[in-house]
This record gives C-alpha cells, structure tokens and sequence, in this order.
C-alpha cells in the first residue's frame, strides 16, 4: 500500500494553481504599467501615517451614511446592499480611479434581535474575490449565533475595478497601496457606524489572505477591543509579491524600465541612473521590497485587546509560509494562531467551519 502525504498535496496543489494562474504567460501581470509615477511617492508619506510614531491616527474616522436597499428578506433574517462616498484621504480620491469612488458593502442581519445584544464582524477582500458571495456564505451561518456579517467591496474590485484592468491583476505598484489604504479607512468608518450609529454591542474585522493585512491593521488601530481575525495571511505584502508565487506574475521588465526613465520618482535607483549604469532586476526587486514593506503588520501597534485577535493558518501553505504567521503573533503577545489542515486554497474550500469558530471564539473574549 502506498502511503500518500496529504499535507505534501496540498501544498503541490497551491504550487499547481499558482503555476496555471500566476505563472503562464497567457494573463496580464500584476504592475503591468510600472509603479504608478508620483502616485507612489504620495502614498509612501501617506501611508507612514499609519504607523503609531507618526502619531497621527485619526480618529474618529470619516462618518459615513450608506443608502440601503433591501435584495431579500426572510421571517429570521435580511440582507440589504448599500453604497456609500469612498472616506479615503482627499489627497488619495483623485488617485482612484473612479470606478473606485463610490465604496459598496453587503449587510447581512437577524431580525429577532436589536443590535445591542448581538455582534457585527466586516469581512475583508482576500486578492481576487470580487463579490459579496464568498464571505456571505462564510457569514450567513453565524446569525443563529446573533452575529452579522457586513462584507466590504474592495477598490479595484467587482463594480470597483477600473475597466482597463484585467482581473486581479492591479496595473502598477501604487494600485496595491492605494487600494490597501482605501480599504482601511472605509472598514474604519463602517466600524465608526456600527458602533455609533447602528448601536453594535460587539465588532470584529475579518479577512482571507490579503484582507487579513488588512484585517490585522484596522484592528490594530482601533481604539477600542474588537475581535480581529487575519486568516491564511501574511505579515506584509513582501511575502507572496517578492518572496512568493505572486512574483512570477509580476512585470519585472516593466518595472524596471519604468524605473529607468523615472529616476525622478524611484530615488533609491537615483545614483544608478545619474552613473548611466543599467538597473538590475535584483535593484527592482529590493526597490519594490522597499515600498511593500510599509504593509508590515509587526510594525504596527499591538491591538486593544490581544486576546481577541485570532491567526488562522494552513499547515501547509503554498502561498504564506508559517514562519511569516508566527511573526504576527510573536509581535502581539497574547493573540493566538490556530492551524487547519491543508493549503492556502484548499483551506479556503474546506475549512470555513473552522473560521466561524475563530470568529465566535474571538467575539466571546471581549
């Protein structure tokens, strides 16, 4: 009898997924129109502005009022979209593209119960969910357990994607920080509602994969204890982008050309220009570790309360290595990691049972 190890398959078949997605040269690749000009430079200072020795967190947040519309309604539950202005920096609206303007978000509540007495948890975008759905059915089996699901529609995602970009497949490298910040700041202010407005007991933020940065940083920054959850995430956009599978989709060359007509702007390749030297692909590299390191969740401060954050990993992760997990919890003492078994995508099919634990559990400790 041939014995077969499971966890071995798994993460060959994350390695098989990320060859026929990311590796082929049939699909567009991520940063395909370089790193975004000035753009960039904006959001380098932008961003810096998360971290807590700028000391300028802002809080409260921008107030949103989202207009809502009802899509079903049962005896026991109700599900209604709304839509709302995007409560990003005004410096960065004009940065997105316009498609990106107008924020949505999918609210799914029980009726039996007034918000004081029940929790709500935001679900975040993991790279290439573009729909409500996913996070919908992860969160639709809570309500027996009082908890609500608002799910947030990312920038440059579903009827937020800029109709020149193909897929997931974000044109330059300031998209990345541009959607990630956006996306901090709009959860920002849905949590800012629901506990001001809609009157929640009880909040949590919640993400897979690259929503689990996102994730990790909007708990991070809230004044109050909520539960946070970053699922199969890494501890900075680093890991698949430079270190992982998603750097055979990336558009080095471009990068790299880019690089050298604007010198101006990518001043860590300045000296290497004025020489007339070539760029190297390994300078791009370390440039774009440079940039994408501002997305170091260890670098942020530890949440309100650690003992309701949860780290969910697969033990055997083709995208996000274990030791990159550890990271997060060594830099927050008291969270906790739980593991499943399986690869990053399998995990995502296989395991939402174990998700809805970590939210209930994660929930119950504030």
């Amino acid at each position: 009898m041939v014995s077969v190890n499971l966890g071995l398959v798994h993460y060959v078949l994350d390695h098989i997924y990320g060859t026929v997605l990311h590796r082929t040269k049939l699909g567009t690749p991520f940063f395909s129109k370089g790193w975004g000009g000035t753009k960039l430079d904006l959001l380098e200072r932008i961003v810096k502005q998360l971290f807590p020795e700028a000391h300028c967190q802002n809080w409260p947040p921008a107030a949103v009022q989202p207009i809502w519309k009802t899509i079903w309604e049962t005896k026991s539950s109700c599900l209604r979209e709304g839509v709302f202005r995007t409560t990003c920096d005004p410096q960065l609206i004009d940065a997105l593209p316009p498609e990106s303007h107008n924020a949505r978000v999918a609210f799914l509540t029980p009726k039996s119960v007034s918000p004081e007495k029940m929790a709500c948890v935001i679900h975040l975008a993991g790279t290439g969910d573009h729909s409500f759905e996913r996070r919908l059915r992860l969160g639709g089996p809570l309500l027996k357990d009082n908890i609500a699901t608002m799910v947030l529609e990312s920038p440059y995602y579903g009827q937020r994607r800029p109709s020149m970009q193909h897929g997931s497949k974000l044109q330059c490298v300031s998209d990345l920080l541009l959607l990630g910040k956006a996306t901090i700041d709009e959860a920002r202010s849905l949590l800012y509602w629901l506990q001001n407005e809609a009157g929640y007991g009880k909040m949590g933020i919640c993400g897979l994969s690259m929503g689990g940065v996102h994730a990790a940083m909007v708990g991070s920054l809230h004044p109050t204890p909520i539960a946070t959850l970053p699922f199969l995430a890494p501890h900075s956009a680093v890991v698949p982008f430079c270190d992982g599978l998603f750097s055979y989709a990336t558009a080095w060359d471009v990068l790299r050309e880019d690089a050298a007509s604007l010198t101006q702007d990518v001043t860590s390749l300045t000296e290497d220009a004025t020489q007339k030297l070539p760029i190297t692909i390994e300078q791009v590299k370390e440039r774009l570790r440079s940039v994408l390191s501002l997305t170091d969740v260890t670098r942020f401060p530890v949440p309100k309360n650690p003992q309701a954050v949860i780290f969910v990993g697969a033990t055997d992760d083709g995208y996000i290595p274990k030791h990159s997990i550890m990271q997060l919890q060594k830099a927050w003492p008291g969270s906790e990691v739980r593991w499943v078994t399986g690869g990053h995508v399998s995990s995502f099919l296989l395991h939402n049972d174990a998700f809805r634990k970590a939210i209930a559990d994660a929930l119950d400790r504030l």
